[in-house]
């Protein structure tokens, strides 16, 4: 269903009992609300959280932003090692208002609040932003942005770059599988024909390769949050994999330093991904995670 929020259209997705605790899941780059896997969301509905799903402005079936151009990223990285500001259509900090915006629509007034990669950089912001709103914080794959830590490879960085080898359906396709194999968990390899399928339904229900790029230059943007990291005070999970090579676990590490209280979940042999085997492992940890915001 699509709602209004924070003048926007909003795809969301609302499963679970209308009365129970809410788990709000934010998705990271370039990615749809149907990239946190359906057996992960029964989990945690099973545990009697009410969990909304919803695609960021810029993917899947939300509003997008495609009369603001395909930014130079060239020029926006120069701009950035340069330290000097860097401009675009819209901020993390938006994308948060975004968030907020869909719980306001559903009438939610208080949500635990889970983040992958650019998600988890969404909710550093939420949790700051709007502070009574965010009972508690799990942060998967993600950073504070600080400069000091560490980047992608080079080679990883090229693929990220690269576009699919023609046009239609099936290049796009083979293109986010050749990214999902140099992100992914070598010690939880996928069922290779389960992700062409999952891929596939992705590419099929939307694809705006535009919008990755402009919600990559909102976190190019965005710039070091850590001086946001003291001011969040809800229990906070880190979930990282050890052989990241996206977000290498120095970000993960960095987060629980600067984050009073926080609890870490650093999985050994896990990537870039949310693999099918740790799905009962994330469940649990949200869950334990939200009940020492009720305690």
């Amino acid at each position: 269903m699509q709602v209004t929020a924070h003048g926007l259209r909003i795809e969301v997705d609302d499963q679970g009992p209308r009365d129970g605790p809410v788990m709000l899941l934010v998705m990271g780059l370039g990615m749809q609300l149907i990239a946190w896997p359906q057996p992960l969301v029964q989990m945690l509905v099973d545990r009697g959280f009410r969990v909304i799903r919803f695609d960021n402005r810029d993917s899947g079936l939300s509003q997008d932003f495609d009369h603001a151009g395909i930014p130079n990223m060239a020029l926006a990285g120069l701009r950035h090692a340069l330290r000097l500001p860097v401009r675009s259509p819209y901020s993390l900090a938006d994308m948060a208002g975004d968030a907020l915006g869909v719980l306001d629509a559903l009438g939610v007034a208080r949500a635990h609040v889970c983040g992958a990669s650019m998600g988890g950089m969404i909710a550093q912001h939420m949790a700051v932003l709007a502070p009574a709103r965010v009972a508690s914080l799990t942060l998967m794959m993600t950073s504070s942005g600080a400069r000091h830590l560490p980047h992608p490879p080079w080679q990883l960085q090229r693929t990220l770059m690269s576009r699919p080898m023609g046009r239609g359906t099936d290049a796009a396709v083979e293109w986010v599988l050749r990214v999902l194999q140099a992100i992914g968990s070598p010690g939880y390899p996928a069922d290779l024909q389960a992700r062409r399928q999952r891929v596939l339904a992705s590419v099929q229900r939307a694809w705006n390769p535009g919008g990755s790029v402009r919600q990559l230059l909102a976190v190019v943007a965005d710039g070091d949050r850590s001086p946001l990291l003291a001011r969040i005070t809800q229990p906070t999970l880190v979930i990282h994999g050890t052989e990241d090579p996206l977000v290498p676990l120095a970000g993960g590490e960095d987060l629980v330093r600067r984050i009073s209280g926080a609890r870490s979940d650093f999985i050994a042999g896990m990537g870039h991904d949310l693999p099918d085997a740790l799905l009962p492992r994330f469940a649990r940890g949200m869950a334990d995670n939200a009940t020492r915001a009720s305690g």
